[in-house]
């Protein structure tokens, strides 16, 4: 499934119904009274929230919504039919802004939230409304309100328990495939992954939500390697896991370089509680991998963790692990 992130769209309410100027026609009735019914109300157009979408894509190729209009009165004290709402699903961690793409309307942070993001016009008044002692036969009545209608700008920030951040190539999709169902793209060269990953993960009857996040490089805060359109999906992520390719050299520099992205985008994203995971243990001997470890654990003064994503007991260690952090 093709990923975007952020779209305009136009949306329109239903207009109200036209409210009837119907006299009451009857046999033997020389002079019937009015008895035309209001309008009914136009339909309003409701996003909804889904925990299964990941993504705005469906928006790309229409971008104009319309609610149905409010049916008009009928004779007989009659109410127009209301016009049907208008639902649009929307994944969870929809942001929803004004035309101004700044001016926040609505966030959604719960599955299954709904929002009336535009409401439908208000049925018009029948005759019947306007009979008095002083006009026992009126022919007024009002027409329906026109629905409400603008656009809007909708924009995707992931919402997950874990989010997997790390260097292009350090494992993050192999990591989040054999921890959750998930099937990411998966090969071996920078940026095989372009949009964040999403995937559950059941330990001991819980559930925990991860984020593949893309890779990061050097000037990520700054838009460089798409970083900008990355960091963003992190800011929603309760816990960082930050993979790193125990095979590659200059662990230490390349852990900071990642750090001083996420500082430089937000300072909030570093206050997150992070794990540290060595990947690709089975690339290097005992030795080798003991010592990188105690030398990385010295220098940044943070436990790691050790694994290879080809050994299921490992995996079970590390969701172990994970599932402390969501509980």
């Amino acid at each position: 499934m093709k990923f975007l992130d952020q779209v305009k769209i136009y949306i329109k309410a239903g207009d109200g119904g036209s409210g009837s100027p119907s006299f009451r026609r009857e046999k033997f009735i020389e002079f019937g009274g009015p008895d035309g019914g209001d309008g009914g109300k136009g339909g309003s157009i409701i996003l909804k929230s889904e925990r299964n979408l990941n993504t705005l894509i469906d928006y790309r190729y229409q971008q104009h919504f319309k609610a149905k209009r409010g049916g008009d009165g009928k004779g007989k004290k009659q109410t127009g039919k209301g016009g049907e709402n208008l639902f649009l699903k929307v994944p969870l961690g929809t942001q929803v802004f004004e035309e101004d793409n700044k001016t926040l309307i609505y966030d959604f942070k719960k599955q299954n939230e709904e929002f009336v993001v535009a409401n439908g016009g208000r049925g018009g008044f029948g005759n019947t409304r306007f009979k008095s002692s002083t006009n026992r036969a009126p022919r007024k009545f009002t027409k329906g309100t026109k629905g409400e209608d603008f656009w809007i700008w909708l924009q995707l920030k992931t919402i997950a328990d874990i989010g997997i951040i790390g260097m292009p190539n350090a494992g993050k999709s192999s990591l989040l495939a054999s921890i959750t169902s998930a099937t990411p793209k998966i090969a071996n060269y920078k940026f095989t992954t372009l949009n964040p990953n999403l995937g559950v993960a059941l330990y001991d009857d819980k559930e925990i939500t991860l984020a593949d996040i893309p890779g990061l490089i050097e000037g990520a805060h700054i838009g460089v390697g798409l970083g900008m359109k990355f960091l963003k999906h992190i800011e929603r992520c309760k816990t960082l896991l930050h993979l790193i390719d125990v095979s590659e050299d200059n662990l230490v520099k390349n852990y900071r370089q990642i750090r001083n992205e996420l500082k430089k985008y937000s300072n909030e994203l570093v206050k997150k509680d992070e794990l540290i995971v060595f990947n690709k243990v089975d690339l290097i001997d005992n030795d080798i991998l003991n010592k990188k470890v105690k030398e990385f654990e010295k220098k940044v003064k943070r436990k790691v963790l050790s694994i290879s994503t080809l050994d299921k007991k490992l995996i079970s260690v590390i969701k172990s692990k994970l599932l402390k952090y969501v509980s």
